[in-house]
């Protein structure tokens, strides 16, 4: 019996180039945007016959959708990436959890632990053992050529090994005794100030025998060039000034990445993975304040230095044995550490002479150990139960020295060579157990419950700054049920307790990074007394999927009853007024999603794919400075998105596009001095691509722009006086620009 298939139920820094076309700034945003358009609306003149496809997908009896890798054939995707995106609905799948996320969930690399949930893509079945390296990042490193078929699993399952999803991908790969793929994309950038930059991918696939591996690296340019203007007045109406930002981002992150298995026999596998990555930033920003409160504008000129040094590792692992009576074994483990140094400098300039006034150095290493460990075995024919116990340990490093100018002799070149204000240091460690058991039970061939019993302790020790130990306690109940009212029309219900991962930096004083753009503020303070934030949280989730793999139209609800919110609270000294994370009670928030995918074929345009999703959300908290009913910080009222895919296989072209936006208004950001509204114009993306093209490479054109985000910050002195009023009000817009982008790609 082959462990492949899932379930054992039968499926398983360069400059300028010299070559750089000097378009005028205004000509190359033009350009760009008839490049959008042209994408996003040619072709539609092609109302041309498509070939039908071969290997149509299947459903089985337990609601799995398989699609073959014949399925995608006529396509010739370059990754296994590209083959999901030709399914519909794939956005429900990729979705993870329930709940609308937000306050109170635990998800991402940042979750709490490894848990029974996280990512929601296994590989042959398995779960690979990672947060950084997990099952998302491997698809588009995995060429097309290697799958066997994909999965789209809509049922629960005691052979499952992630729960807690809507849906679990699971890609199951080709068998062979010896075979080997390599797939490589080189691409080129141009973003709106003239720039070029390149990066390469690079991915190894194969297997030989009982070993299997998959080898990765890429090199990928993140730059950015950002225009910021600013307006300020004063609370009576009065101008105040005016402030210009140009900033440059320059940095080459590389990641490195394995991902090794091997199956010892029929019942006994193990996989090993790594990752590996570097991230160094060169931040560059010019200021120019207009002072208007004098009868001429005073003009000052400053500028700040950036750098930022980031690396981090990971190792994962597991090992399975399964029993002669089926029941199974599983250990898996994660090690990994992240080192981050943040520096801030910022220099007046007059008559090209520079003077330091400011000196910040934030440094963070954070590690953490984590192993987990479950026995699965048959109560029943049709029920199951997975019992275990998971330890982890995390552990926060911090240190921060903050160095002002002034006309005291005392420097220190640890301190920027000025004067030293702040020198802060601190450690937090966290150990946690968590005992859980899930009991899997199919109540017949169209309904399914899963129940999770969870109790975690854990103890959360400071020192440095701060000394002290705190202990918690919590018990974390989960149901999950599922009723096929019919093959294609699914209802999935869940109720669940939930504990967030704490972000131990927020325990001690940290720096502003360069994205804060608050000029009056240098650091964060740090809070000793954080607890966890909680939830209950309650989901409701109705699929239909269209007959004949026409689409997928699919609805959720929920509601959250959310404790210890996390938020800024006061932490205010006599001579200023100071604000810090910290809980600040509880809070409800409620929506809707709706996501579809269709075909048009009502067009003659089977492979015309169109995609819509709707999100509509609400909150409802107390502000701990005004005692006011508000929403939740920097929690909106939802966004909408649409998108079109068109496949012309006789052509060997696919195009397409995705335009994002967010519904204005109630963004906020609330602070006890501050407040900040976030608004913004849409984001779209849009591509062509050619496969099999010269030297039987794909290649592919994309063109991409966020547009203008804006903010509105109101300062006050402090917003828990009676009748506090704005003293100034700060408007502030900055774009990215527009980026057009060359890919290249091929595998042998």
């Amino acid at each position: 019996m082959s462990l492949r298939k899932l379930g054992r139920i039968d499926a398983p820094r360069t400059s300028h180039s010299a070559f750089s076309l000097a378009i005028p700034g205004a000509l190359y945003r033009a350009s760009v945007r008839i490049v959008g358009i042209a994408v996003s609306l040619g072709f539609t003149f092609l109302a041309l016959p498509l070939n039908a496809q071969d290997g149509q997908p299947t459903t089985d009896e337990n609601s799995t959708v398989r699609y073959p890798a014949s399925y995608f054939a006529q396509f010739q995707p370059y990754s296994v990436n590209d083959m999901l995106d030709r399914i519909p609905g794939i956005s429900v799948a990729r979705g993870g959890s329930n709940g609308g996320g937000g306050p109170g969930s635990s998800g991402g690399s940042n979750r709490r632990g490894l848990g029974s949930g996280g990512d929601q893509v296994l590989i042959n079945g398995r779960r690979i053992a990672g947060k950084d390296n997990e099952g998302t990042n491997q698809l588009s490193r995995i060429p097309a050529s290697q799958l066997d078929y994909i999965e789209i699993i809509r049922g629960t399952s005691g052979d499952l090994d992630v729960r807690g999803g809507n849906q679990v991908i699971n890609i199951v790969l080709q068998e062979s005794e010896a075979s080997s793929s390599v797939a490589y994309e080189l691409n080129t950038d141009r973003y709106h100030d003239g720039e070029y930059q390149g990066g390469v991918k690079l991915s190894l696939t194969g297997q030989q025998g009982a070993f299997n591996y998959l080898l990765s690296g890429e090199r990928e340019p993140r730059y950015e060039y950002r225009e910021s203007r600013e307006t300020s007045i004063l609370g009576d109406g009065s101008p105040n000034d005016r402030i210009n930002r140009d900033q440059t981002r320059d940095s080459w992150p590389i990641t490195l990445s394995a991902n090794l298995g091997y199956e010892f026999s029929d019942r006994d596998i193990a996989h090993l993975n790594f990752q590996l990555e570097e991230n160094n930033q060169d931040t560059v920003l010019d200021r120019t304040t207009f002072d208007d409160g004098f009868e001429s504008p005073v003009i000052i000129v400053d500028q700040e230095l950036l750098p930022s040094e980031n690396e981090s590792w990971e190792v994962g692992g597991d090992y399975e044995h399964i029993f002669d009576n089926g029941s199974r074994f599983k250990t898996l483990f994660i090690v990994n550490e992240s080192e981050g140094l943040f520096v801030r400098e910022r220099f007046d300039l007059d008559d090209f002479e520079r003077s330091k006034n400011l000196f910040l150095s934030s440094f963070e290493r954070n590690r953490e150990q984590i192993i987990r460990s479950s026995y699965t075995f048959d109560l029943f024919s049709e029920q199951s139960i997975e019992a275990g116990v998971e330890r982890a340990q995390t552990i926060l490093d911090t240190s921060l020295q903050l160095g002002l100018q002034s006309d005291e002799r005392n420097v220190s070149d640890a301190f920027g060579g000025l004067t030293p204000i702040r020198d802060a240091n601190g450690a937090v460690e966290e150990l946690r157990y968590e005992y859980f058991a899930i009991h899997n039970w199919e109540l017949n061939n169209r309904m399914s419950v899963e129940t999770t019993l969870l109790y975690e302790s854990s103890t959360i020790k400071q020192s440095g700054d701060v000394s002290q130990s705190r202990d918690f306690g919590f018990f974390r109940p989960k149901i999950d049920y599922r009723f096929d009212i019919t093959p294609a029309l699914q209802l999935r219900t869940t109720i669940e307790k939930d504990v967030a991962q704490l972000s131990f930096s927020d325990f001690t004083a940290s720096a502003q990074n360069s994205r804060g753009t608050d000029d009056d503020q240098n650091e964060l303070q740090g809070n000793p007394d954080l607890a966890q934030e909680q939830s209950w949280r309650y989901s409701a989730n109705l699929e239909y999927r269209l007959p004949d793999d026409t689409g997928v139209i699919s609805s959720n609800i929920f509601y959250n009853e959310i404790e210890d919110v996390i938020g800024r609270i006061d932490v205010s000294i006599p001579t200023q007024v100071l604000s810090a994370n910290g809980n600040i009670g509880k809070a409800k928030s409620w929506g809707l999603n709706i996501n579809s995918s269709l075909r048009l074929g009502i067009l003659n345009q089977p492979n015309m794919l169109l995609t819509a999703a709707l999100n509509l959300e609400d909150s409802k908290i107390t502000d701990p400075f005004t005692g006011e009913n508000r929403r939740l910080s920097r929690r909106g009222r939802g966004r909408f998105s649409y998108g079109l895919r068109h496949d012309i296989p006789s052509y060997s072209i696919n195009w397409g596009f995705n335009i994002n936006f967010g519904f204005d208004g109630n963004t906020v950001f609330y602070d006890i001095d501050k407040t900040e509204e976030y608004s913004g114009n849409p984001s779209y993306f849009s591509w062509i691509e050619k496969t099999q093209g010269w030297g039987g490479l794909t290649y592919r054109f994309e063109a991409r722009d966020s547009d203008e985000r804006c903010r509105n910050r109101m300062r006050y002195f402090d917003r828990s006086l009676s009748g506090a009023a704005p003293q100034e009000n700060e408007l502030s817009c900055f774009d990215t620009g527009a980026v057009l982008a060359i890919k290249v790609r091929g595998t042998f």
